[in-house]
């Protein structure tokens, strides 16, 4: 009787191929830092080959936001189409060294982001560089439910004349429309979410290729590629690249720490490495490319330049194609929108309390932030609030912004797991109080927060700027060197 009351209380690990799958006993269950929905996934639930991981990121990379990006770089920091579009791609292929790094852990252990920052912030203490991750996703998702919103409100205007006298007003209901559809594909679970992505990835490709054979006849793309920055004369180019590097670093910054959301349903480490390589660098450039286009080209197009797809789409003088495309566009920012905002802050929100929080109350929660969040937006759109703060505004200083924040974060994460803990975890222990990981681990706080408070003086005093104009940078190396050093210190005093 004693063997298998044993088994039953005590839970243990069991290798199956290259994963690592965990037999949750009693002393697990029973632990508040446990519940199903962060629990590690079983190898029979990790279904995602190369290419199903390939199409999130199709489906992440070609939403709105994406589009605006160029347009961003050329008005925000002064640099031409073609050196934004360089530095797109160069971006995106940095950050794709933390993307893949700090997905190994969701692959071996099948572990969510918020677990795997209790080996380097503690057990309670990983509640905050996971709270500062779901803040800054709620934020994004209130924005892409804005862009949501208003691709139905479009929608709507063209199949019912009832429903475009509504002007600003079916706009806000667009937004709730949309919000409410991003909630039920999230409550469905991971399986709905890799379906809906496999399905839009071809969808909008096809899209972006038709807007390019709309546009083709009325532009000239290599005029486009040509025209020189809007900057000074005697301005150099390195600070501006900077700049705008750090900034477009950081559009992906997010997903580089909670990677292991998605890399825990992974069929194998190669298959997230390369569906990530194929899908993300080449889509972010690409897209961003045809917005720089179609922006030069919506003057020819419709007489005034619109920066943005779904007001450049509303448009066209043909209802078919309006309504095709509006349906496709919605489709393409509830895939963003569902993968990259939702699911981080539902599992950060589970973190937090497990015995009170589970998947579907993380996802409510997620939504009522995002709507908050956008709450100034949604007032002045009814007209009960007056401010000229927009959206487009908020992008370039919010990005580089938020990579200041997340970069020393990703480099502790990269770090503690190749170098302090060498590949390897007690998983068991990550899910119990005093079994081995403190509650606070103080070397992960001062790594993150020597950074921060350098960036901080940077910001107030006007010295050492390069500190926060190339933030994330500066902050996952220092970050990621003060976590390696105080780990090794630490060692060497036992």
């Amino acid at each position: 009787m004693q063997g298998p009351s044993r088994q039953v209380m005590h839970s243990r690990m069991v290798q199956v191929g290259e994963f690592y799958e965990l037999e949750a006993g009693a002393d697990i269950k029973n632990s508040p830092r446990y519940n199903e929905d962060i629990a590690p996934t079983k190898a029979a639930q990790r279904t995602w080959n190369r290419w199903n991981i390939a199409a999130l990121w199709v489906g992440m990379a070609i939403c709105v936001p994406t589009y605006m990006l160029g347009g961003i770089l050329t008005a925000a920091f002064g640099l031409s189409v073609t050196e934004a579009l360089w530095t797109i791609l160069i971006a995106n292929v940095i950050v794709l060294i933390p993307l893949t790094l700090n997905a190994f852990p969701g692959t071996r252990y099948g572990l969510p982001c918020p677990v795997v920052l209790r080996a380097s912030f503690g057990i309670i203490g990983s509640n905050v560089p996971s709270l500062i991750r779901a803040l800054v996703a709620c934020g994004w998702f209130g924005i892409q439910t804005l862009f949501g919103g208003y691709a139905i409100h479009i929608l709507l205007s063209v199949l019912f004349e009832s429903w475009a006298a509504l002007g600003q007003i079916g706009e806000v209901l667009g937004f709730f429309i949309f919000w409410f559809a991003n909630i039920v594909v999230v409550i469905r679970g991971s399986e709905s979410i890799k379906h809906l992505e496999s399905l839009a990835a071809p969808m909008l490709l096809a899209v972006a290729a038709g807007l390019v054979i709309w546009a083709a006849p009325k532009v000239s793309i290599s005029e486009v590629l040509s025209a020189p920055a809007v900057r000074p004369a005697d301005a150099s180019f390195w600070p501006r690249f900077g700049g705008a590097l750090t900034a477009m670093v950081g559009f992906w910054a997010t997903l580089s720490l909670n990677i292991p959301d998605f890399s825990r349903y992974a069929r194998s480490q190669r298959s997230q490495v390369i569906g990530q390589i194929i899908g993300l660098p080449l889509t972010m450039f690409l897209f961003a490319g045809l917005g720089v286009i179609m922006t030069a080209a919506s003057t020819e197009l419709v007489g005034e330049t619109i920066s943005d797809p779904i007001n450049l789409i509303g448009r066209i003088d043909s209802p078919f194609w309006v309504v095709l495309a509006m349906l496709v566009i919605i489709l393409a920012t509830i895939s963003t929108n569902t993968a990259a905002n939702i699911v981080s802050p539902t599992n950060v929100f589970q973190n937090v309390a497990p015995k009170y929080i589970n998947e579907n109350k993380g996802v409510i929660l997620t939504g009522i932030i995002g709507i908050a969040l956008m709450s100034w937006e949604l007032l002045k759109k009814l007209g009960w609030l007056d401010t000229d703060v927009s959206i487009e505004s908020l992008y370039s200083n919010w990005l580089i912004g938020y990579s200041s924040l997340l970069g020393p974060i990703a480099g502790i994460m990269v770090v503690d797991y190749f170098l302090v803990r060498k590949q390897h975890y007690d998983v068991p222990a990550l899910y119990k109080d005093n079994a081995g990981y403190p509650a606070w681990h103080i070397p992960g706080f001062v790594a993150f927060l020597v950074p921060v408070a350098l960036t901080l003086i940077a910001i107030t005093s006007g010295r050492i700027s390069w500190f926060y104009d190339y933030g994330w940078f500066t902050g996952s190396i220092l970050g990621g060197i003060i976590y390696y050093l105080m780990c090794r210190s630490d060692a060497a005093s036992r």
